[in-house]
C-alpha cells in the first residue's frame, strides 16, 4: 500500500511514512503533507486506487483499538 501511494501521488518515502489519518481526505481526494521538504506545507492527490484499501486498513486498527 506504501508504494501504492507514493508512486500514484508523489511523495516522497518519509512524508509517506508520516502520515497520519487526519493528513488524509478521502471525499476530496486529498493528501495534506505536513513540514514537507523547506518545512512548508502541501497537498497531493490521493489515487483512487488505495482509497478502498485504506479505508479497509483504518476499519481494522479501529476495531483493534477497541480490543
Amino acid at each position: 500500500m506504501v508504494c501504492k501511494i507514493i508512486y500514484g501521488s508523489g511523495l516522497r518515502v518519509n512524508e509517506c511514512l508520516k502520515l497520519r489519518i487526519k493528513d488524509i481526505d478521502f471525499h476530496r481526494h486529498e493528501i495534506i503533507v505536513r513540514d514537507a521538504k523547506g518545512k512548508k506545507d502541501r497537498v497531493t492527490i490521493l489515487p483512487k486506487s488505495t482509497i478502498l484499501e485504506l479505508q479497509e486498513k483504518i476499519k481494522k486498527v479501529k476495531l483493534l483499538d477497541q480490543i
